[in-house]
């Protein structure tokens, strides 16, 4: 993990990483809005949802429409037989303040069965004290909770530049939300393709269209338990 952290993230300068991260949030709002936009189901008249609720490492920042890792999920519970709707509400450029701020609309409108949050690198890479990710990280998964979601936690680890107390504490904090809270949690999206620069877009911090599959292969076993069946004969478990 250090090399990756101490590879192509330092390439890149944080500033670089913002300018990727923020620049993009106009092109990316609007999937995310039709997300939230899109009308309350009659009772009975649709899949449970989930929602995935991240940055652009989730909102296809720099691919191709439906080839990210949500789109991906989506095609594989189907391939499963598995009977739920998937929500991208993921906005590039978004913290867990802009998150956290976006939930109540999401929780109303898509009522989700399961939450899958992937938030939190964007505040390390604006500064923004661990304390205020910690609240608005606790307040995330309690609204989801009391929304009666499941929900799934993914971890993610920052460049070194605030040094390493403020990294370890910073990739610690998904640990300690996840236990605190009794939700899985996936330890780091990138995890086995971190020190592969082919895997990567030309910024080097988002992973390309090839690198998908095996962002959603680094999720699946963590979301896998968290899924019902629709009760019909022969659906996978």
């Amino acid at each position: 993990m250090s090399r990756w952290l101490g590879g192509f993230f330092v390439a890149r300068s944080v500033a670089l990483a913002l300018t990727v991260f923020v620049g993009a949030v106009m092109c990316q709002t609007t999937q995310a809005a039709q997300a939230v936009a899109m009308p309350a189901a009659a009772p009975g008249a649709a899949p449970p949802a989930i929602v995935v609720l991240g940055d652009s490492l989730s909102a296809e920042y720099g691919l191709k429409r439906d080839t990210g890792w949500v789109a991906l999920m989506r095609q594989r519970l189907a391939s499963e037989r598995l009977d739920y709707g998937v929500a991208n509400a993921s906005i590039s450029g978004d913290t867990t303040s802009g998150g956290r701020a976006r939930l109540p609309v999401l929780m109303q409108r898509l009522k989700p069965a399961i939450m899958i949050i992937e938030l939190g690198a964007n505040d390390a890479l604006r500064g923004v004290p661990l304390a205020t990710t910690e609240d608005n990280l606790r307040a995330i998964i309690q609204q989801a909770q009391q929304g009666h979601a499941k929900v799934m936690l993914i971890g993610m680890y920052v460049p070194p530049n605030y040094g390493p107390d403020y990294t370890q504490k910073f990739h610690a904090l998904y640990t300690q939300m996840a236990q605190q809270y009794k939700v899985p949690l996936v330890p780091f999206l990138l995890a086995g393709i971190e020190n592969n620069r082919a895997l990567f877009q030309a910024d080097q911090i988002h992973p390309n269209e090839q690198a998908q599959s095996a962002l959603l292969d680094n999720v699946w076993p963590t979301l896998k338990p968290l899924l019902a069946t629709s009760g019909k004969p022969g659906q996978a478990r």
